[in-house]
């Protein structure tokens, strides 16, 4: 039954991160614009989300991971009915930026399996808690193909927020909660609410660098001064006694590993390839590239090829409560090379994009499985949601920026009709192969084995 709610609870996190990438094309055509603009419908989620895991991490270990959750489900629910309302891209950046809390339930859900379950079942329980967000990422295609071609995207979020009220319910109602334990730890919320706006003037300086030139001092301005705000962070979070995000954890080589690996894969693949897929998919035929598939059908065939996946993800858990998670990342960071060469070659194949999709989607189960699994290895169960809220942060943070640099690609390299070409999707693939290698390279520099420290 925990496990089940959980599961069901985790899904709207998955559904409100990947249902725009099914909408981007429409965004573009609906509000002209373009996709390194509608992209930060995109970003702006995947940055707030970096923020709120690890607020919201620390906070569910210090009063409560029940409780916390339902606070960020209602603002889900919030930031979904404010995109639904909106008439402008600009509504919808603003509403996903407030959805973006709910980046941290899988970093909870996460703590709350480790919590209640006994320890030889957490490892298959967070691979299929944390693989459910494979499915679901790629349901949320399917369903928001149906809405697009049949209603309107504006139902895309009353979805959603009908969905998180059901999934408070659940909470409420059906979780079992426990007291919280209290503590005198502080809350470090300047590092929290300095982390995103470092971040997000970087990735606008480079957004922007096209169309303002590098040369330019408002270009100049927000990418050195995001990267001396960054810089400024990292200090803070080094003197405060209670961080938002724990650096010196970096110590722990297996934690510092994990974690530069979580960062190749997330700019690389798993931040970019689900938003790739729908543009290739959905691109007209007298494009450059583009298989001119409906929404709808773009969306059975995402659907169709994540079920590979998402069966993948208690064998992910299997393999890593026997000889470690360190050959279940090493399998999905492999599979992800893969799958990035078959984007290049099968770009303009239906049967081709489907087992890019499959093979993609197996490489997901596996990656995005192992990580939380490394974590358990690494830390005590009293530090759990810390650690994965900081590994949310790295993998929502790398998701934005590889994002951004993806859109920004395309759009420099889109023809002046607007269509994106094959030189702009090479880049893409080029950037994508470069992070699978190395999340592997990281990867392979974890001892073997499972670790002792929890």
């Amino acid at each position: 039954m925990i496990i089940a709610v959980l599961v069901a609870v985790e899904v709207i996190s998955a559904f409100e991160t990947s249902m725009v990438y099914a909408a981007i094309p429409t965004f573009i055509a609906e509000f002209h614009s373009d996709a390194a603009t509608v992209g930060w419908a995109v970003t702006a989620f995947l940055l707030v989300a970096a923020a709120s895991a690890a607020v919201c991490g620390r906070l569910g270990d210090m009063y409560g991971r029940e409780r916390v959750l339902i606070v960020l489900l209602c603002a889900a629910a919030v930031g979904s009915i404010v995109s639904a309302v909106g008439d402008s891209i600009g509504w919808i950046i603003a509403g996903r930026a407030i959805q973006g809390v709910a980046g941290a339930i899988l970093p909870l859900c996460i703590g709350l399996a480790r919590e209640h379950l006994p320890a030889s079942r957490v490892p298959v329980a967070v691979a299929i808690i944390s693989g459910s967000a494979v499915a679901a990422g790629s349901a949320s295609l399917l369903v928001a193909g149906v809405l697009l071609d049949h209603a309107s995207w504006h139902m895309i979020f009353l979805v959603a927020a009908v969905y998180a009220i059901g999934a408070i319910a659940l909470v409420v109602f059906v979780l079992p909660w426990r007291r919280p334990t209290g503590t005198k730890e502080t809350v470090d919320y300047v590092g929290a609410v300095a982390f995103v706006p470092a971040i997000a003037a970087v990735l606008l300086g480079v957004n922007k660098s096209t169309a303002w030139g590098w040369t330019n001092p408002a270009t100049l301005g927000l990418v050195l001064g995001g990267v001396v705000a960054l810089v400024l962070w990292v200090f803070w979070e080094l003197r405060t006694t209670s961080p938002i995000v724990n650096i010196r954890q970096f110590s722990n080589r297996k934690f510092a590993l994990t974690m530069l690996a979580t960062f190749a894969i997330s700019i690389g693949p798993i931040g970019v390839t689900t938003m790739i897929i729908p543009i290739v998919l959905q691109s007209p035929t007298t494009a450059p590239f583009g298989l001119g598939l409906t929404p709808t059908n773009a969306g059975w065939l995402s659907f169709a090829g994540s079920m590979f996946g998402f069966v993948c993800t208690p064998l992910s858990g299997r393999i890593a409560a026997a000889v470690g998670a360190r050959t279940s990342m090493l399998i999905g960071s492999t599979l992800f090379l893969i799958g990035n060469a078959m984007l290049f070659v099968f770009h303009d194949s239906v049967v081709g994009m489907m087992i890019m999709v499959i093979t993609v989607s197996v490489a997901t189960a596996f990656a995005y499985t192992a990580l939380p699994n490394l974590l358990v290895e690494a830390v005590p169960e009293h530090s759990t949601s810390e650690a994965a809220g900081t590994n949310a942060v790295i993998r929502t943070g790398g998701s934005g920026i590889g994002v951004s640099i993806a859109t920004m690609i395309l759009a420099s390299t889109a023809l002046s009709s607007g269509a994106n070409t094959t030189s702009g999707l090479t880049a893409i693939v080029v950037m994508l192969s470069v992070a699978s290698l190395a999340a592997i390279g990281f990867t392979l520099l974890i001892r073997r084995g499972k670790a002792n420290a929890a």
